[in-house]
């Protein structure tokens, strides 16, 4: 599962190169790989196009991702900068990792989505334009003084102007609709476009739209039609002579069955199928925020399933409900973002004190304060490692790309279901959002997570009576026992005053507070997670560390390297509390460490202070994620000393 990733200015090359054959009157070219991004205002339906194509490219058995990017306003200005939104698309016939460094092609709304993504673009990139949005204080709003489809500054792409209002209105006028409303049908028109361009099926979008629609019979129809009109238009124009091939990926893939998935469906899934491993109900207590909104919009369908979702009035509602759910035998989750973490510390710490399983969903976004809330980042790492008043130590674990999102998850369940104790989940934006294939696992594949709940007294007394101990712990796992309230002869306190070891009463006393303080950092210290595993081929001397989202961009890297001949080895942590035992002896063998994050260095901190390392930090926290060329030219540099 392996491939050469060309720079970005080969990929503009490889846009227009390939196998070529005539069909009909077209030409039909077939490609490796595209590139192909959607932008326009917040109202134009970007995001749907995006994901239908992205729907029905999965469908067709090609690799991808895909990375949406949009204003954190419900609607921001029409036509302005800031309002721009727009949906990426990367597949291919071979395995890929990223949605691309820089489009093959972009379509092109109105003005401002046209200025706010051409500096991205290759030359010889495709670029299809909605000329009709192209009005004189339409352009003047986003700062051209003159159209930049006449004045010769698009000279060095492949420009296709296109009236897609007045071609969408044209094709509804049959319907029963306003021109506004029908007006609106054009992001379907640009989708039929783009699936004739390179050959998606069209049955599941239409499928979907007569789903979506169903209750409004005449907007069904009229998408449906603006949708063919598209494909009809690129079958018979004479603007556009060529469409292209991408084959599926067919050796990319193991045997199995595969959707496409986005990090928080997945994350979602994951958190279901854990519920369903433990035989325990699934409680999430919940407070609406971007991005994590989905975990919460999804587990409520699934009440099937025996998941029960509780919509809080704040973030210490939600998680206050969640613990009480752990305390009375649920798999118990909350999901967040940054702010809303720090809302939920203290209930984190009460958690830590009761030593009660929660698993603690954090959708990073750039921060501080509210930040940027549509956009990634992943600065929360030392607010999940210490955000906390006291010593209050929690599991951090971070999955690597959108479908890892449902194993991370069983994994983060496994955690606190063994060791009660809270688990950080730690996810963001771009995983969230972002979507690829993923191969539906069989049920024998999945772990057990079965738990055993205490059932009787479990300590004796020397006169012989028997008592139940909420803290006499497992001499493996230094967990303490799960007493469901209501078991006979298991009463037992709870509270957020420190407890004694073994009985659980009230403590003040200094001694047994500071070995409660460190049996539950041992706990933590000794949970069992898999090895770092390192790719090395060549026996490099600089190692590239990371975690989470960086994954794709820096694996896309290092194989940009390792096609130029340059050797480099890689390792990515899923564990990054406790960190696998191995990584000690791991770093000792490179003479250089770099560790790309979306912060300021955050696990670089980490790494140099418990293992006295002098690993680089190479840091980006734009809101967007890495580039792939990006990365292999400061990699390139570490290498060259």
């Amino acid at each position: 599962m392996t491939s050469q990733v060309s720079s970005p200015a080969e990929q503009a090359d490889g846009a227009v190169a390939g196998e070529q054959r005539r069909a009909g009157t077209k030409d039909v070219r077939r490609l490796n790989r595209v590139i192909i991004r959607f932008a326009g205002d917040s109202g134009d339906g970007m995001q749907l196009t995006g994901d239908r194509f992205t729907s029905e490219t999965a469908s067709f058995g090609n690799d991808l991702s895909t990375l949406p990017n949009f204003p954190a306003e419900i609607r921001a200005p029409a036509g302005t900068l800031p309002g721009v939104s727009s949906f990426q698309l990367h597949f291919a016939d071979h395995d890929i990792l990223t949605p691309g460094d820089a489009p093959n092609v972009l379509v092109a709304m109105n003005p401002a989505a046209l200025k706010a993504n051409i500096g991205d673009l290759p030359r010889g990139a495709e670029i299809i334009v909605n000329t009709d949005e192209f009005t004189k204080r339409a352009m003047q709003k986003v700062g051209y003084d003159t159209s930049p489809l006449e004045d010769g500054s698009l000279d060095g792409y492949n420009l296709h102007p296109v009236p897609l209002t007045t071609l969408t209105v044209e094709a509804l006028k049959e319907f029963d609709l306003s021109r506004k409303e029908a007006e609106r049908s054009k992001n379907m028109f640009a989708l039929g476009l783009l699936s004739w361009m390179y050959h998606r099926p069209t049955e599941g979008t239409e499928r979907f739209l007569r789903t979506k629609f169903a209750r409004k019979p005449e907007i069904m129809k009229a998408n449906i039609a603006a949708f063919r009109a598209g494909w009809n238009f690129g079958e018979t124009t004479e603007d556009f002579a060529v469409s292209y091939e991408v084959a599926p990926a067919a050796e990319a893939f193991p045997v199995g069955t595969y959707r496409n998935i986005s990090g928080n469906l997945a994350l979602a899934y994951g958190l279901i199928a854990a519920a369903h491993q433990a035989d325990l109900p699934l409680f999430l207590g919940s407070y609406p925020i971007t991005p994590a909104s989905d975990i919460l919009h999804e587990l409520s369908r699934h009440k099937n399933f025996g998941v029960r979702t509780f919509q809080a009035e704040d973030e210490i509602a939600g998680i206050g409900a969640a613990l009480g759910a752990a305390f009375g035998g649920s798999l118990a989750v909350t999901t967040t973002s940054g702010p809303g973490v720090a809302l939920k510390s203290e209930t984190i710490g009460l958690a830590v004190a009761l030593e009660l399983p929660l698993v603690i969903v954090d959708i990073q976004r750039g921060g501080p304060s509210t930040g940027l809330p549509t956009k990634t980042e992943q600065a929360d790492l030392l607010q999940a490692m210490y955000g906390r008043n006291g010593e209050a130590p929690v599991p951090v674990v971070a999955p690597r790309t959108p479908a890892d999102c449902f194993d991370a998850a069983l994994d983060a369940a496994r955690i606190a279901l063994t060791y009660r104790t809270p688990v950080f989940l730690l996810s963001d934006g771009y995983l969230a959002n972002g979507s690829e294939p993923w191969r539906i696992p069989e049920l024998d594949e999945l772990p057990d997570l079965r738990v055993r709940f205490a059932q009787s007294p479990n300590h004796t007394l020397a006169d012989g009576t028997e008592v139940f101990w909420p803290y006499k712990r497992d001499p493996k796992t230094l967990a303490r026992p799960w007493a469901v309230p209501g078991t006979p002869g298991l009463e037992h306190r709870i509270g957020g005053i420190e407890k004694q070891d073994g009985t659980g009463n009230i403590s003040y006393d200094p001694a047994n507070h500071d070995f409660m303080v460190r049996t539950r950092q041992a706990k933590v210290d000794g949970i069992e997670v898999a090895d770092v595993e390192v790719d090395d081929p060549d026996q490099a001397r600089t190692l590239v560390l990371g975690w989470g989202s960086t994954y794709g961009p820096i694996t896309a890297a290092v194989r940009r390297l390792r096609a130029e001949g340059l050797p480099v080895a890689q390792a990515h942590l899923r564990h990054l509390n406790p960190f696998p035992k191995n990584l000690g002896a791991v770093l000792e063998r490179y003479e250089r460490v770099v560790i790309p994050e979306m912060n300021l260095g955050q696990l670089a901190t980490l790494i140099r202070a418990t293992y006295l390392v002098d690993a680089h930090s190479y840091n980006q926290v734009n809101g967007m994620p890495f580039k792939a060329e990006q990365l292999a030219t400061a990699l390139k540099e570490a290498i060259d000393g």
